[in-house]
């Protein structure tokens, strides 16, 4: 089992343990705004699942018919997870239009306040986790988990405060109110979830610092070359594929220009140990304006 594996897993285990608190808070206070908490928290134990079982299918091997691997699955499973958002987003806003008609009196609200904030506790200490593995394991899938535990964590915050201005002012539709906003705040977070997993699934080039360092990692180390030009990279989950051309003189041999070839990789891998390299040798009639110009020892 891989550690991105063990992560999901333990998400799964947190994501069941805090829906039983929020539930339990819910059922003791009849809040609606403590319900859309809860709800989102079956969604949250849902997407648990499914990444897990995206990181099992993104772990398999290369095969005769996925030649790059499986590391895309990845993004499928958090597009997946962003629409559960969406739907989340959409049950609490009925919840809370019933509750704005129908105004109902909160019974025992601070023991409901003090369990949800148990268990908002522990989903902020589990986000954090989560987050920094997703960056660490590069998993988009682990951080679309982080992130969307983060955004529980606000929204329960926000609805501990609605709650005790609530009962402390006697305005019982601040209850419905802040649910409505907490369903908001749940949209925003599933779209904007939803956008960044097609953006990788688009195969969106890595950021520009990325980009920069890894031209000045081909130059510095293809001593003997001419030029690299029409490099291209794209994102797939874990992976980096990158590919370009590299020129060399016309009278070098095919093992000095493949020599050139494992030094250039070596000292990109070294560095940035994700990428997938394809390099093709060039003659030097090959050479473009606008390239990665290599400097003359």
């Amino acid at each position: 089992m891989t550690s991105g594996e063990r992560f999901a897993l333990g998400s799964l285990a947190v994501g069941c343990a805090v829906l039983g608190l929020k539930g339990v808070a819910w059922w003791l206070t009849g809040s609606a705004a403590l319900y859309s908490d809860a709800l989102e928290s079956t969604v949250n134990v849902a997407a648990s699942l499914l990444a897990w079982l995206a990181l099992r299918y993104a772990a398999r091997p290369a095969d005769a018919n996925h030649l790059y691997g499986h590391d895309k699955a990845e993004f499928f499973a958090a597009v997946i997870e962003g629409l559960m958002i969406v739907i989340a987003a959409g049950l609490i806003f009925v919840e809370a239009w019933d509750a704005w008609w129908h105004p109902r009196a909160l019974a025992v609200p601070f023991q409901g306040i003090a369990i949800n904030a148990l268990a908002t506790g522990l989903n902020g200490f589990w986000s954090a986790r989560l987050l920094a593995a997703g960056r660490r394991l590069r998993s988009p899938v682990l951080e679309a988990d982080g992130r969307h535990l983060l955004s529980d964590v606000v929204t329960s915050a926000g609805i501990a405060i609605g709650m005790v201005l609530a009962v402390t002012t006697g305005l019982l539709v601040l209850d419905p109110l802040l649910a409505g906003a907490t369903g908001l705040y749940v949209l925003w977070s599933g779209m904007g979830l939803i956008a960044s997993s097609v953006s990788g699934l688009m195969d969106t080039a890595p950021e520009p610092a990325i980009v920069n360092r890894i031209k000045e990692l081909v130059a510095d180390s293809a001593s003997g070359a001419i030029e690299a030009h029409d490099m291209r990279m794209r994102h797939a989950g874990r992976l980096t594929f990158l590919e370009f051309h590299l020129v060399v003189p016309g009278s070098m041999t095919v093992s000095h220009a493949h020599a050139i070839c494992d030094r250039i990789e070596a000292a990109l891998k070294a560095e940035m140990g994700h990428l997938m390299i394809t390099i093709h040798v060039e003659p030097e009639e090959k050479a473009k304006r606008h390239a990665v110009l290599v400097p003359r020892a």
